[in-house]
């Protein structure tokens, strides 16, 4: 069964083709990155003008790539949300159209359980790993921080974004800093050659108590220690930067990871992980993948890593999980799919 993956929930269009066994045919994706950079980040009606234009010439090259036919495509998945709803509208009404008009059966993917499950994926054509229930993933991206307990035939969401999300706190910071967007893979680099145990940011957690994620208070630490400086946003090169600015940005990053990795030990210690799975943007953050994968060693979980190439939004993932999703429920009537700007896991 060779299945059709559209993707155009944010600021990235992408087409994939993948097979029963998980080989990537191909996956094509047209980034926005450069049209969003001007504002600092995503602008909505950009985005879905964007995927407006770049859709059908991304939907040609993966087809041409992976040297098939449309006819040749049994399933189609498409991302009906989380996201903006205009860009994916764009997507899903492509994807209804292409399977009403072959016959083929269509499943409406959430854009997080394609992340969720994109560390089994592999490159190179490789089929993906098999997946063995139960798992614990974490996800984490630019809107969303969810760590859930996933088995065959439910989702059990344990901890979630309160306000701020990982990724969008990076973006905020590195944007009024000056650094620009995406922040993410900026504030990597500049952590690189920084201590990031030099300066005590907090790592917070709802008032409440609960496990939720909460990222606004280290948002708000650093947007003081900004003030401190004197860093009003005024361009900066990320590589020209002060020694105490990238000891800062180290202790940020660190802080970020921190709530990260005790949100996982909390989990283990209460319910046991027999296998974690990082998925998201943010799961391309060389520190975290680092801090992780020692916690599985010292833990012996075993921590599934995704190919960098899989932590952006792609079409490939959703594939993959409409593919999964479709082997335990079936597809969808058409009548019924609509896009949602909100669709938390498990629901």
């Amino acid at each position: 069964m060779l299945a059709l993956g559209i993707e155009t929930s944010c600021d990235e269009t992408s087409v994939a083709l993948v097979d029963d066994a998980g080989r990537i045919l191909a996956n094509v994706i047209a980034s926005q990155a450069q049209a969003h950079a001007l504002y600092g980040g995503v602008v909505p009606e950009v985005a879905a003008r964007a995927h407006l234009e770049n859709l059908p010439g991304t939907f040609e090259e993966a087809l041409r790539r992976a040297g098939v036919k449309l006819e040749d495509v049994a399933l189609v998945g498409a991302t009906a949300g989380p996201g903006l709803i205009g860009a994916l509208l764009v997507g899903l009404s492509a994807a209804k159209a292409i399977a009403f008009a072959r016959g083929l059966p269509l499943v409406p993917v959430n854009h997080l359980e394609g992340h969720l499950f994109s560390p089994y994926l592999r490159e190179n054509g490789e089929p993906a790993l098999p997946v063995v229930y139960p798992f614990h993933g974490l996800v984490v991206s630019g809107g969303h921080a969810e760590l859930v307990r996933v088995e065959k035939d439910r989702i059990t969401p344990l901890a979630r974004t309160r306000d701020d999300a990982p990724g969008e706190a990076f973006d905020k910071v590195a944007r009024r800093a000056g650094l620009g967007y995406p922040g993410g893979p900026i504030i990597d680099r500049i952590a690189a050659r920084g201590d990031g145990s030099r300066f005590p940011l907090p790592v917070g957690r709802p008032a409440d108590g609960s496990d939720d994620f909460s990222f606004s208070g280290l948002k708000t630490a650093m947007l003081r220690e900004f003030e401190k400086r004197s860093v009003d946003g005024s361009p900066a090169d990320p590589d020209l930067l002060s020694a105490d600015l990238v000891d800062l940005f180290a202790s940020f990053q660190r802080a970020v990871v921190s709530a990260l990795s005790e949100r996982v030990e909390t989990v283990h210690a209460r319910e046991g992980i027999r296998r974690l799975a990082l998925s998201g943007g943010v799961a391309a953050n060389s520190e975290l993948r680092a801090s992780l994968a020692e916690w599985g060693r010292v833990e012996s979980v075993p921590v599934l890593l995704p190919d960098r190439s899989f932590t952006t939004d792609n079409a490939a993932m959703i594939a993959w999980a409409g593919l999964l999703r479709f082997r335990q429920e079936g597809s969808r009537d058409f009548v019924g799919v609509n896009a949602r700007s909100r669709w938390p896991l498990g629901t």
